[in-house]
C-alpha cells in the first residue's frame, strides 16, 4: 500500500507541469486566435497593431518562461523514470525555437518597419516597407500556427496518469478493476 502523503507529493511536478502546459497554450490560443482578431474589427488597424503587438511581445516572453521551465521539469520526470514525458519534452523544444525565431528573431524587423513608417506619419500598410512588412509578418504567422498545433498536440499527449508511467497507469486501472468487482 503507498503512502498517500508520497503520492501526493511526487505528483506535485506532474500537476506543476500541467498548470505551466495550461498557462502557456491558453495564453498562445487565447491571444491569437480569440484577442488579435478581435482587436482590429474593434479598433483602428495602427491601435490594433499596436496592442497586439504589446500582447505578442508578453506572449513571447511567457512562452520562453515556460518553455524553459517544461524542459527543466521534463528532464526531471524524465530522471525520475516518467518516460512519457520524453516524447513531450521534443514538442516543448519545437514550440520553444517557434518563439524566439517567430517573435525574438522576426518581431524587431516588423517592429522597426512599424516606427519607421509612423515616424513617416504613415502606417505599415501605406509604407515603402508594406511589401517588406507583409513577407515578415507571413513567416511570424506560420511559426505562431505551428506552434499552436504543437500546443494542441502537447495538451493531447500530456500523461492521464499522476504517475505518468506505465506502472502509475496500471496502478490506476487495477484499482478501477478492484471498484468494479468490489
Amino acid at each position: 500500500m503507498s503512502n498517500p502523503a508520497s503520492t501526493q507529493v511526487s505528483s506535485v511536478p506532474h500537476r506543476v507541469f500541467r498548470l505551466l502546459t495550461v498557462v502557456w497554450v491558453g495564453s498562445l490560443l487565447t491571444i491569437g486566435y480569440a484577442v488579435a482578431p478581435v482587436l482590429f474589427t474593434a479598433l483602428d488597424r495602427i491601435s490594433a497593431g499596436a496592442v497586439a503587438a504589446q500582447l505578442f511581445r508578453i506572449e513571447g516572453v511567457l512562452g520562453v518562461i515556460c518553455g524553459v521551465l517544461l524542459l527543466v521539469l521534463a528532464n526531471g520526470l524524465i530522471r525520475r523514470g516518467n518516460d512519457a514525458y520524453r516524447r513531450l519534452r521534443w514538442l516543448i523544444a519545437a514550440m520553444l525555437v517557434c518563439v524566439l525565431l517567430g517573435y525574438f528573431a522576426l518581431q524587431p524587423f516588423m517592429n522597426a518597419i512599424r516606427v519607421a513608417a509612423l515616424e513617416a506619419g504613415t502606417d505599415v500598410a501605406h509604407s515603402p516597407d508594406a511589401t517588406r512588412f507583409g513577407v515578415l509578418h507571413g513567416v511570424s504567422s506560420l511559426f505562431y500556427l505551428i506552434e499552436s498545433l504543437l500546443a494542441i498536440a502537447l495538451v493531447w499527449k500530456l500523461p492521464t496518469a499522476a504517475g505518468a508511467g506505465v506502472a502509475g497507469q496500471e496502478g490506476a486501472r487495477g484499482a478501477a478493476g478492484k471498484g468494479v468487482a468490489g
